[in-house]
């Protein structure tokens, strides 16, 4: 097993400076580039995580094209483009591994999250097509599902409620644990499917959600 550095593309430092510089996040030509200099700069590419989003609150009507296009670009296309540019790097390793973070929204109706359902739910089928596609090239593809995630993200949603201590409750009483998902637990995931040990898992998504999406309590 080989052993190599983690790279949050965008803040590891290289040789000359940052491994990437910021940009836009829809374009392929950085992306590329980016792979490029990170296989060369650590030896070779093993696992790519896919973790970069964009959030959308509010019913199907409420989202114009532009909404669902922004949406559509950095958390369908953008996974999209980072494995294309992953992959001539992949498939020299011995141990590849893509992850990418999907949602329970991706295979439960939640109110008012129509866009990001939608692109969440684009991943989940997308993760299982190039599951199913490279295979042959030892390459496996799985995704981590989470609940509702203890982040900066939900920190401004509930910074923005009328009531934040009872919105808060309420969104930790959707798990069946009674509070919300860390990100740390999150992240623990990532890393035992990205991880050589699991090299008999593809093509499977991992929920990390306080059984939100498997268990139906009686209260």
């Amino acid at each position: 097993m080989r052993h190599r550095r983690r790279v949050p593309l965008g803040r590891a430092p290289g040789p000359a400076g940052p491994l990437l510089r910021p940009g836009p996040a829809g374009r392929a030509a950085p992306l590329e580039q980016t792979m490029d200099r990170v296989a060369a700069t650590l030896g070779g590419l093993d696992v790519l995580v896919n973790c970069a989003a964009v959030s959308a609150v509010g019913a199907v009507e409420a989202a114009d094209d532009a909404e669902w296009h922004r949406c559509l670009d950095v958390n369908v296309v953008g996974v999209a483009r980072a494995c294309r540019a992953a992959l001539p790097h992949l498939r020299r390793s011995t141990s590849a591994a893509i992850v990418s973070i999907t949602s329970i929204a991706a295979t439960a109706g939640l109110v008012d999250r129509a866009v990001y359902s939608a692109t969440k739910g684009a991943v989940h089928a997308l993760s299982l097509a190039m599951a199913a596609d490279l295979v042959g090239d030892g390459i496996r593809v799985c995704t981590v599902a989470p609940g509702t995630v203890d982040t900066p993200w939900v920190a401004r949603l509930l910074a923005g409620a009328q009531d934040p201590a009872t919105e808060k409750r309420r969104l930790a009483a959707r798990q069946p644990t009674g509070r919300l998902v860390t990100a740390d637990e999150v992240a623990q995931a990532v890393a035992f499917l990205a991880s050589p040990v699991s090299g008999a898992t593809t093509g499977t998504a991992l929920a990390v959600d306080g059984g939100m999406s498997g268990l139906r309590l009686v209260r």
